[in-house]
């Protein structure tokens, strides 16, 4: 099922540490790192997605029904399920609310609102009732738990991270940047090459995110929890600002939750849902992600082909846009490789050609991303690392290649590797980037922009 995921679309495998135990997700690493040593020109990343500081409610026998105006009551005992009555798994949960504020189940799917507290409980009116289930996801509305953002579990699920190599850490309610400094600095010491990406979805996190998004290594819109902290028709808002600041600061963005929701249980997704993706899309994020959709949903393979077809289509609609590039000017200005990505996707714009960049550090294949050409980037590299991690990148297709000591050799590989596989064709043009010294092949500072018409 992984590897016809794959073949749908699929770029990135998410690792829940929500769910399952080490010895699961790592049947998953296997498959996936087993697809992967299958192909140059494919791949699949793998990215650990933590738990983080969630709170949740305890097991129930059955379902509870929860009735509008009814009292129900959460306590910091442990055990304890009674109609009226359920524990949940956070001490202070008691210390983190007061009379009046809004408690969301699910992200909204059960509402109620504190009504007095004693030492150990909480006790509530229903505002919207449902059935209440076992080990269900609480929120206080604009409020966030008083909690680390890495928990214990969390620093073990990092270290099996480390162990196996996985090419992106998920944070789950970052809500400072000190947090990602610390992983980044244990990774350092580890010596793992592992990006972290931060989850925006706390309502602590929003006036740091600058200061969060500069420490980190790209950033998800996780809209489920953060439209249950903060007003919900802030949501899309925050979405597009997150993804423009990310843009200005050349990071990959993710926007996830409820994009395909329906298809869990239904074979066509509902033309809300369609929309979403393809403002998503229109918005500029780097990839867009589905959960429960494939990780119990029925229709696993039909969710993502919509998911890869939608965004297709709307990236095909999109007109290329070469005026200001969308970064700062500063930068622009004093970075020699953000220039010549800026006139290199201009020259393939104009041209209609693709564009072929060599990079061992993958640099290049980020700038030239980040000003979005309306062809795709064929990043060859012969660094493993960076070909797991490109996948993650807009319109990148990164092919792995060992390069030769003369560049005309290794583009001439590169072009047969293309024509062979039907990515390019007999005759047209290609747009070739070579800046600086990542050219493994020159020692010299270099940089220039070449058109080649593809021979036979």
């Amino acid at each position: 099922m992984i590897w016809k995921l794959a073949e749908e679309g699929m770029n990135v495998a998410r690792l829940n540490m929500s769910h399952g135990d080490h010895a699961s997700h790592q049947k998953t690493i296997d498959l996936v790192r087993e697809y992967n040593a299958q192909f140059d020109d494919k791949v699949i990343s793998i990215m650990l997605d933590t738990k983080g500081p969630e709170v949740r409610s305890g097991d129930v026998p059955q379902p509870i029904l929860l009735k509008e105006g009814h009292e129900f009551n959460f306590t910091i005992q442990r055990g304890v399920s009674t109609h009226d009555t359920v524990s949940v798994n956070y001490d202070d949960f008691v210390n983190d609310v007061e009379a009046g504020d809004i408690l969301l189940v699910d992200g909204g799917m059960i509402s109620l609102v504190v009504i007095s507290k004693t030492k150990d409980t909480v006790k509530c009116q229903v505002i919207d009732g449902g059935e209440l289930k076992s080990r269900r996801h609480l929120n206080v509305r604009g409020k966030s738990a008083n909690l680390p953002s890495i928990t214990d579990k969390d620093w073990e699920d990092i270290k099996f991270g480390v162990d196996n190599q996985v090419d992106f850490y998920a944070v789950s309610f970052v809500k400072d940047a000190k947090v990602v400094l610390e992983l980044k600095s244990y990774l350092e010491s580890c010596d793992a090459d592992i990006h972290v990406i931060v989850k925006i979805e706390s309502a602590d996190s929003i006036p740091n995110l600058h200061s969060i998004l500069s420490a980190s290594d790209g950033a998800m819109v996780a809209r489920g929890d953060l439209g249950a902290e903060l007003p919900i028709e802030d949501v899309p808002i925050l979405q597009e600002e997150i993804i423009k600041r990310c843009h200005g600061m050349q990071k990959p963005v993710i926007v996830a939750t409820n994009m395909l929701e329906s298809m869990i249980d239904h074979p066509t997704p509902t033309r809300a849902e369609v929309s979403d993706i393809a403002i998503a899309v229109r918005e500029g994020s780097d990839a867009v992600m589905l959960s429960g959709e494939t990780a119990h949903g029925k229709y696993p393979l039909k969710a993502v082909k919509v998911m890869h077809s939608v965004a297709l289509r709307m990236e095909s609609s999109l007109k290329p846009t070469n005026n200001s590039p969308p970064v700062p000017s500063s930068v622009y200005k004093s970075h020699m490789g953000v220039m010549f990505a800026f006139h290199a996707t201009t020259m393939a714009n104009t041209l209609n050609t693709p564009v072929i960049v060599f990079t061992k550090t993958g640099s290049m294949a980020v700038h030239l991303s980040h000003f979005r050409p309306s062809s795709t980037i064929f990043a060859f590299t012969n660094e493993q690392r960076v070909k797991q991690r490109l996948s993650i990148y807009q319109g990148v297709m990164p092919i792995y290649m060992d390069f030769s000591d003369d560049a005309e050799e290794s583009f001439t590989r590169a072009l047969q590797i293309l024509t062979s596989k039907k990515l390019v064709k007999e005759g047209e043009h290609v747009t070739l980037v070579q800046s600086g010294a990542q050219p493994i092949w020159r020692k010299e500072s270099s940089h220039h922009i070449q058109v080649r018409k593809v021979q036979g």
